[in-house]
Parts: structure tokens; sequence; C-alpha cells
């Protein structure tokens, strides 16, 4: 068929609008990288923009010999994986459970769960309470208190509801039980739902430096994100958290904070492509039903 005009100028204004967006997002990131590969003065002086000026790899050779950088490093993979691991476990259960419309007490376990999203104990009882528990200076105090994510979980139960029946059915009259459908019935067919749950719960646990901000106090158990947020300080007048050696290195350069953002976030970006084809199915959820 033969486009008309009107259909081709919308073409060129989508692209057009499509283009501008996609460059404002990669502008921050691109300026970033652009610092971190370069000098010190032409940073200072505002110079610098997509491009490195006066090109210099010596601020990663420093970070790189930093060994509490790569300590804080360890702590933020060990953190993500676990943290995402109890995070996707928990919350593939209460949402299962939840979609199933014999549960009882369904619809009260539903109203309580989305009540939490608005209200909570306040920092101080929560901060309390996790020095009650013992779990204050250790791994526990960052995957537990925030587990699960109730709107991941109304995601996730509403991929669950609109599963058809009949699959659980046949699957029952075929012998298997409640735990038998979920994992070999059910998570095998959710593989959009569970690569974008994963992909939310690990950035979140990535990007994360509250919760160790106000729980830990040693600083070989901070993570990455603790490590970054020092440096910033230091380089705004502000005071770090925990004596660590991001002090100094902020002295040494101007562009350490870019130089730890790009190895920060280079994880994030290496994974992404290999779930993206799942992400751009989940985050579709809800649009069409079948």
């Amino acid at each position: 068929m033969k486009e008309s005009v009107s259909y081709k100028v919308f073409k060129v204004f989508n692209a057009s609008a499509l283009i501008f967006i996609v460059f404002i997002t990669l502008y921050p990131f691109l300026n970033v990288v652009a610092q971190s590969f370069s000098s010190e003065a032409y940073i200072n002086s505002g110079q610098v923009n997509l491009i490195p000026r006066g090109f210099n790899i010596e601020t990663y050779k420093k970070v790189a010999s930093d060994s509490m950088f790569w300590t804080n490093y360890k702590n933020t993979i060990i953190y993500a994986v676990v943290g995402t691991l109890i995070s996707m476990f928990l919350t593939t259960i209460f949402a299962y459970a939840l979609s199933r419309k014999r549960l009882m007490g369904r619809k009260f376990l539903t109203v309580f769960a989305v009540f939490t999203m608005f209200f909570n104990g306040g920092l101080i009882p929560n901060y309390v309470l996790i020095n009650t528990l013992g779990m204050a200076n250790s791994m526990w105090a960052i995957v537990l208190p925030g587990a699960i994510s109730i709107y991941n979980m109304l995601i996730m139960k509403s991929f669950f509801e609109n599963m058809p029946e009949e699959l659980e059915e046949a699957a029952a009259i075929d012998g298997l039980n409640t735990y038998g459908i979920l994992l070999r019935i059910v998570l095998p067919l959710s593989k959009a739902v569970l690569a974008t749950m994963i992909l939310f719960y690990a950035v979140a646990h990535w990007n994360s430096w509250f919760p160790a901000f106000i729980y830990l106090d040693k600083k070989e158990l901070f993570p990455v994100t603790i490590y970054l947020r020092n440096m910033i300080a230091a380089a705004t007048g502000g005071a770090a958290v925990g004596a660590t050696s991001a002090d100094n290195l902020t002295q040494i350069s101007a562009n350490i904070k870019s130089v730890t953002m790009v190895l920060t976030i280079l994880p994030i970006l290496t994974i992404y492509p290999f779930v993206q084809k799942y992400f751009v199915s989940g985050v579709m959820l809800g649009s069409v039903k079948g």
C-alpha cells in the first residue's frame, strides 16, 4: 500500500523524537565516560563534553590499585546476587499464592500487602528492629528488610492470574501437586516476567546505598556505592562515611568520580543485553490480554 503524506510526516516526526530522546538519555552517560578519560585541568575548566580532552588513564590505574574499591565491589556483587535470589524466591511464592482464587484470606492478604506500599514503621523503628535482631553490620541488614517489592509482586500476581487455568488443571490430573505445578508448568512459562523482575531487583540492589549507610559501620562491609558516595562527599566538602582511601583518591584527580561511576555501572550494562528480549516482553505485561 502506498503511504500517505501524513503518514510519512508522522514517521519522520516519530523518528526525530525517538532520536532526540535517545540522545538526551545517552548524553549524561557519554559525558561521564569522556570525563573519566580526561585530564583534571580540562574537567575543572569545563571543556569536556562528549570527547575526552587530555587523554588520561592514570585515574583508572589508581582506582584499580585501591584494594578497598575491589573489596567494596565484591561486597556489592554478593549483596546483589544474594538479595536478588532472596527477593525472587519470596516475591514468586507470594505472588503465586495470591493469584490463586481458592486461597483463603486472599483479599485480606492483598490489601495488607498494598497497605505497606504507603505506610511503614519509619526509619528509627526500623533501625531499632535491625539492631534488636542482630543484623546490624551484616549482609542481612542489606538484603532482608526490603526483600519484597510489592509493586513487583503485584506485576507477577497479575501475570500468573492471566495464565490459562486449564494448564494447571491438566497438570493436577496428571498427578502434580501445587509445588510441582509451580516449578514444572508455571515458571517455565513465565520467563518474561521472571527476567524482568530479576533485572529490577538486581539493579535496585546494585544501586542501593542508604541501607548500608544506616546499618553498616565497618568499611570492609560497604558496597561500592558507599565508596562512590564517599568520594563525591569528599570532592564537595562533605563528610565521608568511615575512613576509606576514597578521600585521598579524590584529592589526587578530579575525574575520580567519573571513573568510579563507569566501573560501577559497567556490570549492569554488560548483563542487560542478555535479558533485553525478556525485558521488552515483561514491560508490556497487562497491555494485551489473551
